[in-house]
């Protein structure tokens, strides 16, 4: 039995964040079952271009494997009544919606907690539920630049710069994934549910962790810095060499005097420029471009190789494709397929939660509404008769 095999989840979820923090607990076993407006045709993850098609798209698969779809508007009376069917069966409501809507569409613990009080009720939105923002939208770009993020990404004196990924979207789903399984446990436990308000803005915020602690208490001001360096331990950055780039990080004494010895200077260690954090710190334009002219003279695979045999952390600065093929991403398994009706083999990447031996399995994303039948008469044990009767007051292209 999978460890989430007892729990399900109703998401009324769409694009990124929100259905990267359930793809994760699907793919630990729950049973999440996606609640998609048909008068917006679904979720907007599903027309997302590249490789899209129709009603399906790979940024759609890459966020909804192991899940099923129910075509449910749940502002409509019928809608509603099947909605709250499904509650009372249920253990989590997760949305990421705008974070006034859970209010209108009733969908916070103390407008559920009369159908099933365990119930846990999960909004992700961009700035929270309260708060003079919690009713504008929020997306990772510009909660980047909010955050002050962008700030101190980049080169010093070039243009703010976000990141190549969406790391408050899929941060902010991480962190609703962990919120909702400690309030499960909490319910589990005490048969009380809760709300779990979750903004993006807040993990981006908390994210600036010690470099916040260090503004917040002293003189310290976050900036960015030459070729990605750390903003305190050095050396601890990336290094152009005779054929690309690599990383080298010296977050311990013993591994600045074994790359001191990689490099040819073992005698760095005991030179007073370089005898410490704060001495190379101080000096650091000094042996900086000393080791940019060291690993100027060679290729990457060759210093990367001599810095694994002396245990110094450091590796390649990979393309997307090389980090891809990369050896230890294929031994973890971190590259799965799924078969899908129009895509074929779809190969991406795995979740990288791991509980027990057991390897994970992976379901393509469903299409939209596929699972009808399954939740209207397996979760909820419908007879034909009701079926056929909300079928019947569906929308035209909904049939």
């Amino acid at each position: 039995m999978t460890p989430l095999a007892d729990v399900r989840i109703i998401a009324i979820e769409q694009y990124g964040a929100g259905p990267f923090g359930s793809v994760h607990l699907a793919d630990l076993g729950a049973e999440v079952i996606k609640i998609e407006d048909p008068s917006t045709g679904g979720d907007i993850g599903r027309y997302v271009v590249p490789e899209q098609h129709g009603e399906d798209s790979l940024f759609f698969e890459t966020f909804n494997r192991n899940k099923r779809s129910l075509s449910l508007d749940i502002s409509t009376p019928e809608g509603r009544a099947v909605f709250e069917d499904l509650v009372k069966v249920s253990d989590v409501v997760h949305s990421n919606l705008r974070g006034d809507v859970p209010a209108k569409l009733r969908i916070r613990y103390d407008d559920l907690k009369h159908l099933n009080p365990a119930i846990v009720c999960s909004s992700l939105s961009g700035f929270g539920m309260t708060g003079p923002r919690s009713a504008e939208p929020g997306y990772d770009y510009v909660l980047q630049g909010m955050a002050g993020w962008m700030d101190i990404t980049g080169e010093p004196g070039g243009p703010p710069t976000k990141s190549g990924l969406s790391l408050v979207d899929y941060s902010g789903g991480l962190v609703a994934a962990a919120s909702i399984l400690a309030a499960l446990h909490a319910a589990r436990r005490d048969g009380i549910g809760a709300d779990c308000d979750i903004s993006l803005f807040d993990t981006a915020i908390s994210m600036l962790t010690y470099p916040a602690a260090w503004q917040l208490n002293g003189d310290f001001e976050p900036k960015r810095t030459h070729h990605s360096a750390h903003p305190s331990l050095v050396p601890f950055q990336a290094f152009p060499t005779g054929d690309g780039w690599l990383v080298v990080a010296c977050p311990k004494e013993k591994f600045f005097r074994r790359l001191a010895e990689v490099v040819g200077h073992p005698e760095w260690p005991d030179d007073p420029r370089y005898q410490d954090f704060a001495a190379r710190r101080e000096n650091s334009e000094a042996l900086l471009a000393e080791l940019e002219a060291v690993f100027a003279t060679n290729t990457s695979e060759h210093w990367l190789g001599l810095l694994r045999v002396a245990g110094v952390p450091c590796g390649p600065v990979n393309s997307v494709a090389q980090a891809l093929r990369d050896p230890h991403t294929i031994a973890r398994g971190m590259v799965v397929e799924t078969e899908h009706p129009y895509f074929g083999t779809v190969r991406q990447v795995a979740s990288p939660l791991r509980v027990g031996s057991e390897e994970g399995r992976y379901r393509r994303a469903p299409r939209r509404d596929e699972d009808a039948d399954y939740v209207l008469t397996k979760v909820l044990g419908y007879d034909a008769d009701r079926i056929a009767r909300l079928r019947s007051v569906r929308p035209e292209e909904e049939r």
